[in-house]
């Protein structure tokens, strides 16, 4: 299917060229535009042939993620390293304390598993009011306080 790498042929027998299109991602009536990498046809509002491959498919994905933390309070992976961070625990230690298992949060910073709403809210609550989080630690067994 690939001629060159800046070029492809579409399943419909079209050129395809590497750019950049604006492309504007939408989820429950929030939306960003990105400047999304592909294949496209010349034709520059005709997206019917563009195809995307690999690494092309990270912008959107980004972009969805922090409109799904705006729109649904599900935090990125960047929140939740960072909240994790700031309450001083390991993933190991964060999965034990606050749910989830042991490989919980290493999925949920490397964006391989979204946190639940409820996670979300606990998150947000301990950034809020890390204080709280000694509440849960007295009542873990020992080797996750």
């Amino acid at each position: 299917m690939i001629d060159h790498p800046e070029t492809m042929i579409s399943d419909r027998g079209r050129v395809l060229r590497r750019g950049i299109r604006h492309v504007t991602v939408t989820c429950k009536g929030l939306s960003k535009t990105i400047e999304q990498p592909g294949y496209y046809p010349d034709d520059p509002v005709d997206f019917d042939d563009a195809i995307l491959v690999g690494s092309d498919l990270e912008p959107g994905d980004v972009a969805l993620r922090e409109l799904k933390e705006i729109a649904d309070r599900i935090p990125r992976p960047e929140t939740v390293r960072r909240i994790r961070t700031k309450l001083g625990l390991s993933q190991k230690a964060a999965g034990a304390i606050l749910g989830g298992g042991p490989s919980a949060f290493d999925k949920y910073e490397r964006a391989e598993a979204e946190p639940s709403q409820a996670m979300g809210n606990l998150l947000r609550l301990l950034d809020r009011h890390p204080e709280l989080l000694q509440e849960l630690r007295a009542e873990m067994p020992d080797e996750h306080r």
